[in-house]
């Protein structure tokens, strides 16, 4: 008689493990980035400093109708920039005197600091000097006619005038250290320890009180 072959018996866990269905394993979220910070916006007062300095540029090359339009944009867009509203109505003057013609010689000296103002800019500095020093005679604290010589003697390789008269000019106003620093016509005397050591001075108690005057024009 044939031997009756015997099945091993399978234990119920082992049947569980065969047909479990493999865990699968969730996949992790990728993180985030950190938005970046927004770029940091401009400063009002360079931005300002900017317009007004591109409608000098434009007034230099006799396009009257933008310069006007642009330096008015100062005083419109820029209601805190006192000192630029003073110069940017003094060039708004100087257009008019150049789009509606009048009497040649100026008489005030409001019309005589116009008229230094334009002989720089056209590159008479002879002239510019020779009316400063009568105006400085009558108005030795006026900063604008101290800066205006320093702008002139700069300009003529007159580095050591330049330099005195720019710190007599800041001292009248602290608001020509800011000026003189991106001033392009002071460029003779950037590399001058001593021009560095007027715009890096601690400022006194004197300039640190609000200018009570107009600036110098540029």
């Amino acid at each position: 008689m044939a031997k009756q072959r015997r099945t091993k018996p399978t234990s119920s866990s082992s049947k569980k493990r065969a047909h479990a269905a493999p865990v699968s394993k969730g996949r992790a979220r990728p993180r985030r980035a950190a938005p970046a910070p927004p770029p940091p916006l401009p400063s009002p007062h360079l931005e300002a400093i900017a317009v007004y300095e591109q409608g000098v540029r434009a007034l230099q090359a006799r396009e009257y109708g933008p310069a006007a339009e642009i330096l008015q944009s100062v005083i419109d867009r820029y209601p805190d920039e006192k000192e630029l509203h003073e110069r940017a109505r003094l060039y708004l003057n100087v257009i008019r005197r150049q789009t509606i013609p009048l009497d040649s010689t100026p008489k005030s000296r409001e019309e005589r600091v116009y008229a230094v103002t334009l002989a720089i800019n056209r590159g008479a500095y002879d002239e510019a000097l020779a009316a400063l020093g009568v105006l400085q005679a009558e108005i030795p604290d006026d900063d604008r006619v101290q800066y205006m010589l320093a702008v002139a003697h700069a300009q003529r390789g007159e580095l050591s005038e330049a330099i005195s008269c720019l710190e007599r000019a800041v001292e009248l106003n602290a608001e020509n250290r800011g000026f003189a620093s991106q001033d392009a016509d002071l460029e003779p005397l950037r590399r001058d320890p001593l021009f560095r050591a007027v715009l890096e001075r601690a400022p006194s108690a004197r300039d640190r009180r609000a200018p009570s005057r107009r600036g110098s024009p540029r």
